[in-house]
């Protein structure tokens, strides 16, 4: 089994203001049971910017980016080199990797940042992924490491994501204000349920820089490409080891589709798609029976894009249904909107075939 198992600030820190060594340790011996269990695993791992406040004996800093990617810069050396520390008590050997989404959005660097992992897994050696948070802005603005982590499950064909929190998991409403509260089992619906996104809440330990919505984005995402999402305590005895053998532990998302194919994969893992195309109730039930987006179909479109480029597709009604690869960057398109295919090269002296979107390019949300 692949796994991807994403560690968040509180986790590492175990809800104090420093790395945890202990924590480190039995995380470390976890891992390396799975991995002599034969299971692959992925570690997606926050925490820079904490170990960065600790290595500089939390300095009062202002909130603007670059002071969160200062620390970011210190604190991942130490960050890594705890990790190079407890994995070598159980001879394991690490990889770091990092990425931001643009790896992930372009498709020649998301097939090496592929081959990559898989060759990493490939020789036993354990990959440790962060965002490159010294040289990112919007991602680190918004804790994306547990939808980057989802992008890498996406990436890797993993079996199974486990987000690891310093909750037991996802709640009705949150248990520290309302004793009525009620862990969520299992979330199996195809869309993720209002009441569950309502019940999500923000980071409260000051530590990392996401909560339980960017675990619920992160969530949503991984299960439409074939992925379980669990989330799960980190603080629970062995929690690895009885997630991997299938114990109904914390918040498990069931996956509603199969793996999806490379190229559908690679447009989800797109993410910021900078486009966003609005059709009209024939081309949505087109769509959704399989079809192509055609240009006849298309009532507007918003922001800038180029051929090639992943696009959001909107219902009329606002709700996004689809993403895929756009086949005529947008000044063009707004010149062919509404019109049918056989008007396309009168048009724009060219063609690129009837499709806007082409169905092998699409895939539906």
């Amino acid at each position: 089994m692949r796994i991807i198992l994403k560690l968040g600030s509180s986790t590492l820190t175990a809800g104090s203001p420093r790395l945890s060594p202990p924590r480190f340790v039995e995380i470390a011996r976890q891992v390396a049971d799975l991995v002599r269990q034969k299971h692959e695993v992925i570690l997606v791992s926050s925490g820079a910017m904490a170990a960065g406040r600790e290595r500089l004996n939390y300095p009062q800093l202002p909130r603007e980016i670059p002071a969160k990617q200062m620390l970011a810069a210190v604190g991942q050396l130490r960050l890594m080199a705890v990790y190079e520390q407890v994995f070598g008590l159980y001879g394991q050997t690490i990889a770091q990797v990092l990425l931001t989404r643009a790896d992930l959005s372009d498709r020649r660097r998301y097939l090496n940042s592929r081959n990559t992992l898989l060759a990493l897994l490939g020789q036993g050696v354990i990959p440790i992924i962060n965002e490159n948070d010294t040289v990112a802005t919007e991602e680190i603005r918004v804790g994306d490491n547990d939808n980057l982590s989802a992008l890498v499950a996406n990436l890797v064909d993993a079996d199974t994501l486990i987000l690891l929190t310093d909750q037991p998991g996802l709640f009705t409403a949150d248990p520290r204000r309302d004793p009525s509260a009620r862990l969520i089992a299992d979330v199996t619906a195809a869309e993720i349920p209002a009441e569950v996104w309502q019940a999500a809440g923000g980071t409260t330990t000051g530590l990392g820089t996401g909560g339980m919505t960017t675990k619920l984005q992160a969530a949503d995402l991984a299960r439409r490409s074939g992925t379980l999402v669990i989330i799960a305590p980190g603080e629970e005895p062995n929690i690895l080891p009885r997630l991997a053998a299938g114990e109904a532990i914390g918040t498990r998302f069931h996956p509603v589709t199969t793996a999806l194919e490379s190229r559908k994969r690679y447009i989800l893992a797109g993410g910021k798609a900078p486009g966003i195309l609005t059709v009209d109730s024939g081309a949505a039930r087109a769509l959704k029976k399989g079809g192509s987006l055609l240009a006849v179909g298309i009532l507007g479109l918003e922001n800038d894009f180029e051929r090639g480029d992943p696009v959001r597709i909107r219902a009329a009604n606002g709700r996004e249904m689809a993403r895929g690869l756009v086949n005529y960057p947008a000044a063009d398109l707004l010149r062919i909107l509404g019109r049918k295919s056989d008007e396309i090269e009168a048009t724009l002296g060219y063609y690129y075939g009837d499709e806007v979107v082409h169905r092998n390019n699409l895939v539906l949300l």
